[in-house]
C-alpha cells in the first residue's frame, strides 16, 4: 500500500510549486491530530556526493502537517495549500519518505520533541509563509525555525545539509536514515546513524 501511495506522489526535489491550493474546507476536513508535540526535519541527501537535495519540516502541534517548501510531493488524497501538506498520518509520513528515497538519494529525519507552544508557533509560521520559490527550501525552513524559542540560534541557509548539521547540534535529536532502491522496494528500511 505504501509503495502505491508513493507511486502516485510526484517528486522533483526542491523545485517550484506546481500544484493548485485546496480550499479552506478541504484543509479543515483533512486535519490529523497525532499524539505529542514535535518537529521533524527531512533532508534528502545524494548518496553519491553527500549534497542535500531538499529540506522540509513536519510540525506536530494541534494537527500534523509537512511544510514542503518548493516541493512537488502531490497526491489527490493529500490536501495542500501554499506548500503545506495536511492530513499527515503515519502512512503519509512513510509515503513522503518513500517518494523521496531512491537509488540516488536517502532521507535523513531529525525529530525533536517540542512544547505545545513551540509547535503551535511553528504551525502558524508555516501556514502563514506562503508558497516558496524553487531552490529556497532550506532557506525558508531555516528562516522559520529561527523565529521560535529554542531554535533562534539556527542560521538561515540555502543548503539542506548545512541546516541538517545545525539541527544535529541541538539536544535530544532523534536521527534516522531511510533508504530505498529505484523500484521503490525497501532495501534497508530505517538505518540508525553511524
Amino acid at each position: 500500500m505504501i509503495a502505491g501511495l508513493a507511486a502516485v506522489a510526484l517528486l522533483a526535489g526542491c523545485a517550484a510549486d506546481t500544484g493548485g491550493d485546496d480550499t479552506i474546507e478541504q484543509i479543515a476536513a483533512a486535519a490529523y491530530d497525532a499524539p505529542g508535540t514535535s518537529i521533524t526535519l527531512f533532508t534528502m541527501v545524494n548518496n553519491r556526493t553527500g549534497a542535500g537535495g531538499h529540506s522540509s519540516l513536519m510540525v506536530n502541534g494541534s494537527q500534523q502537517v509537512i511544510f514542503d517548501p518548493a516541493g512537488s510531493f502531490r497526491d489527490p488524497r493529500v490536501a495542500e495549500r501554499a506548500d503545506v501538506l495536511y492530513g499527515i498520518t503515519p502512512g503519509w509520513v512513510q509515503a513522503y519518505k518513500s517518494a523521496h528515497a531512491r537509488e540516488s538519494h536517502h532521507v535523513v529525519t531529525q525529530e525533536i520533541n517540542v512544547t505545545p507552544e513551540q509547535a503551535e508557533k511553528l504551525l502558524q509560521l508555516v501556514q502563514a509563509n506562503g508558497a516558496v520559490p524553487g531552490a529556497y527550501c532550506a532557506n525558508a525552513t531555516s528562516g522559520i525555525l529561527a523565529q521560535v524559542d529554542g531554535f533562534t540560534g539556527i542560521k538561515q541557509t540555502f543548503y539542506p545539509v548545512k541546516l541538517m548539521e545545525q539541527i544535529a547540534l541541538l539536544p535530544d535529536v532523534k536521527t534516522m536514515k531511510y533508504y530505498e532502491d529505484d523500484s521503490g522496494n525497501v532495501l534497508d528500511g530505517v538505518r540508525l546513524p553511524q
